[in-house]
């Protein structure tokens, strides 16, 4: 069949590691399939929704690799549901209710001391049109509650298997606001009939929202899309991520310098049966992971296994791939030595500039007559991975010195780091004079 999958975020904050996840399954399931994926911005929230947002939200997207054929907003297709509304108040599934939210909580609340459970009773149902007449003379204006069936909807989850969903332990929902304005819950399922979403790929916290939508959908006389509800990502100690706290953030892990491709790694990766390991790009990924290798249990996120990874990726960076991002003074033999000291791709600048500028450093007092006779023993170029061992065994024969006494004043004086890639492979990037400038 053909496959139509769509991600709709709503811009009111900014993308994070957890609805990347939903984000990219749904991407990883159009390439598998050949399908289409929509990018559909859930905006009817204008309190909180913004452009800023919006405009955020497509551009982590890109940033991630992903590439929607299609592109739509909310607040363009409200003629849509508009006509939704019409055909379920015709049907008699969307009707009047004129309650106050403080009223409504006083109904819920002497259900709670009686034992029952705080679902809506559907008193609006049995109101008269006088009734309806008094409430509008008041100046109270209606929502409109959508007339569940009260059954048990069943449905095949392609992650969680076989699903039923008791529609009779539901409050019909409210569909439309008092003040006209829709709810999520309409227009999602209007816009998924409209677009013929096939996949409906999301997290796990809208299972129970599946029997109603279903309803709805053939309510209006759509095709039911199939489900697969994934495992949520969490933060290490468990806790939820919110978008509007900004955590862990796409702009913000993009700005720390984290390979895009790591980060979509582990937000895919995470809480399935596969290994989070390397892939060469989003295409590898999808011709692996099923929807059937997503966990039911939960999928905690570890900073240090985002860390790991980026590491891995950048080890096996050629110099073809990283070049565009490269300072000038790092060619492809300097990248082949360095690149197994980074975690992220930032850590190049300051060996670049180890490797084109000089350094100025002050010896300790003990090490200036080692280091003046490293100098006179420096080896004559060229120079090629032997010359490190050549010229530190000269030294050791000559000063006395072995081990760390030997070798770490050269690293300080050649590198002023501590760390870094063995000296044996540096010294030739570094040349004859530039390494006599530090020894002196």
């Amino acid at each position: 069949m053909t496959v139509t999958v769509r991600y709709a975020p709503s811009p009111t904050g900014r993308l994070h590691l957890g609805n990347a996840r939903p984000a990219l399954l749904n991407w990883l399931f159009a390439l598998r399939n050949g399908g289409t994926y929509i990018l559909r911005l859930d905006d009817t929230d204008t309190a909180r929704s913004t452009e800023e947002f919006a405009r955020s939200i497509e551009a982590d997207l890109v940033w991630l690799g992903i590439a929607p054929a299609a592109k739509f907003r909310q607040s363009d297709r409200m003629a849509l549901y508009d006509t939704a509304r019409d055909k379920l108040i015709a049907g008699g599934r969307l009707y009047p209710a004129y309650e106050t939210e403080e009223e409504l909580e006083i109904k819920r609340g002497r259900a709670r001391l009686l034992g029952k459970p705080p679902i809506y009773d559907r008193a609006a149902l049995a109101l008269t049109e006088a009734q309806k007449a008094a409430y509008a003379t008041e100046g109270r204006k209606p929502h409109w509650r959508f007339r569940l069936d009260g059954r048990p909807v069943q449905f095949a989850d392609l992650i969680k298997g076989p699903q039923t969903v008791n529609t009779a332990s539901m409050s019909d929902p409210v569909l439309i606001r008092a003040d006209g304005s829709y709810l999520y819950t309409l227009c999602s399922v209007v816009d998924d009939i409209d677009l013929a979403i096939t996949h409906v790929i999301r997290g796990e916290d809208h299972v129970s929202n599946t029997g109603t939508q279903i309803e709805i959908i053939e309510a209006l006389g759509g095709a039911v899309p199939q489900f697969a509800h994934h495992n949520l990502l969490t933060g290490a100690e468990g806790e939820g991520l919110s978008k509007r706290l900004g955590s862990l953030s796409l702009s913000d892990l993009r700005a720390d310098g984290f390979e895009a491709i790591a980060v979509a790694l582990v937000a895919s990766l995470t809480g399935t049966s596969l290994p989070v390991e390397p892939y060469p790009d989003l295409a590898a990924l999808a011709q692996k992971l099923e929807l059937s290798m997503v966990s039911h249990g939960p999928a905690r996120f570890d900073p240090a296994e985002l860390e790991s990874l980026n590491a891995r990726i950048l080890h096996a960076m050629s110099y073809d791939q990283a070049r565009p991002r490269l300072p000038k003074a790092i060619g492809g033999a300097a990248w082949n030595i360095l690149r197994a000291n980074l975690t992220k791709f930032t850590d190049i600048e300051p060996w670049a500039k180890i490797i084109s500028d000089r350094i100025t450093w002050m010896p300790p007092p003990e090490d200036k007559e080692f280091l003046a006779e490293a100098v006179e023993l420096l080896p004559a170029e060229p120079w090629d991975e032997t010359t490190w061992s050549s010229w530190t065994n000269a030294l050791k024969e000559k000063s006395g010195r072995k081990g760390r006494a030997l070798f770490h004043p050269l690293r300080l004086a050649l590198t002023g780091r501590e760390d870094g890639p063995e000296l044996k492979s540096l010294l030739p990037l570094l040349g004859r004079k530039a390494c006599l400038d530090r020894l002196s």
